[in-house]
């Protein structure tokens, strides 16, 4: 299984707009596609010295080839809603994990 990790950090002018979209637009979006069966959205404890709110968005692909799928498929289209909406007042990184053992308490 493969982790598609997105985090950004959002400046507070658009937060609250940002937020809205990513819940009631973007993630649903993304969840169509077909390609993750599961996302999560975090917040990052941390005090951004630049200001801001820190959040890791995690899509969880079967495989490799969903992902690679996404990104060919709608990644383009759906990155640049995203910038044409707030264009620098979001900062982002991606990072793509594979997951190789859960551990889970019982």
């Amino acid at each position: 299984m493969i982790i598609y990790n997105v985090t950004s950090n959002v400046d507070e002018t658009i937060h609250d707009k940002w937020m809205a979209w990513m819940m009631e637009k973007h993630i649903p979006k993304i969840m169509e596609t077909g390609k993750f069966y599961k996302i999560k959205i975090v917040k990052v404890l941390v005090d951004e010295e630049h200001g801001g709110t820190t959040y890791s968005v995690q899509y969880f692909a079967d495989s490799r080839e969903k992902l690679e799928e996404y990104y060919k498929e709608h990644s383009p289209e759906l990155r640049a809603e995203s910038q044409h909406l707030f264009g620098d007042k979001v900062l982002q990184f991606r990072t793509e994990l594979e997951i190789i053992k859960e551990f889970k308490s019982v």
